[in-house]
């Protein structure tokens, strides 16, 4: 048998997140973005809903056990440069993923808190935020709550900038490495998000808002945007610019599509990049033959 040298891989991005059967958020918006930025994009289930552009009708949570065999299964085999967490419904969903994260040391974890849907359905409990911000805030790159998230994080409305950057510092005080705290929910016709870090950075990032009823998965797309651009090898900064430049662009294309009688999903596909390819051989130790 002919043995084939490899020698190139793909950019490899993990979603550990729950599946949307309308296919606008979640895993499956994951995915989208994922290869329209030029990715592999590999997934671990957490959850299973039944929802549409109404709304959510149902959640079915998938076993701990299970979560973790599908993380060890991609890791072990697959290999991957970054990861998106987007949907942990229960303290020991969360426990899990903390447990893999150091079994595995994964490295550039974008942590989307995913707390409330854009219809109002609760998507996790309190004893998961407990354990959610306990331990995986300090395991992960950068945390991206909404103003709605960061409002139940820290107890209070957000209602200005100086509401947003208050609470981002106390993002930060919980143990977060970096907050990007998105402020599409203020009133305006800019929108303002902040990235803010340990270390003392600091960038506002504004832009006119793009008018448009087909908002459905615009946060899921964006930290899974952002991983994307992670796994490509960009800093932190340049991943944040560039994953608002796409869904600002996917916002675009989709707002004169119809999909479905409620809020529509982003035109995720709207201008694809080939995958690409990154060198493998060089990485790869020769071996010492038998002595």
């Amino acid at each position: 048998m002919t043995h084939q040298t490899f020698e190139f891989e793909y950019p490899r991005v993990l979603s550990i997140a729950g599946s949307d059967s309308g296919g606008g958020a979640g895993i499956q918006a994951d995915l989208k973005t994922f290869s329209a930025l030029g990715c592999y994009g590999m997934t671990a289930i957490t959850a299973l809903t039944a929802q549409n552009t109404l709304g959510v009708r149902a959640i079915h949570g998938v076993p701990a056990d299970m979560l973790r065999d599908q993380i060890d299964a991609v890791v072990e085999d697959l290999g991957v440069d970054a990861v998106k967490i987007g949907m942990l419904h229960a303290p020991e969903i969360v426990q899990t993923v903390a447990d893999a994260m150091d079994r595995h040391a994964l490295k550039k974890v974008v942590l989307d808190p995913v707390m409330v849907a854009t219809s109002g359905a609760v998507l996790i409990d309190n004893p998961a935020i407990a354990v959610l911000v306990r331990e995986l805030f300090w395991r992960a790159l950068v945390v991206t709550p909404n103003l709605d998230e960061a409002s139940l994080l820290v107890g209070r409305a957000l209602r200005s900038e100086s509401d947003m950057e208050a609470a981002a510092h106390e993002l930060l005080a919980m143990g977060a490495e970096a907050v990007l705290l998105k402020g599409g929910h203020l009133a305006g016709e800019v929108v303002s998000d902040l990235l803010l870090t340990q270390r003392g950075d600091r960038h506002w990032m504004r832009a006119p808002r793009i008018q448009s009823a087909n908002t459905h998965g615009t946060g899921c797309t964006l930290s899974s945007a952002m991983a994307a651009h992670l796994a490509l090898g960009a800093s932190l900064v340049d991943a944040v610019q560039a994953a608002r430049a796409y869904v600002r662009a996917a916002l675009a294309a989709g707002a004169r599509v119809r999909t479905g009688t409620g809020g529509g999903p982003l035109n995720h596909g709207h201008a694809p990049v080939p995958m690409r390819l990154n060198p493998l051989l060089p990485a790869i130790s020769p071996v010492k033959p038998l002595q």
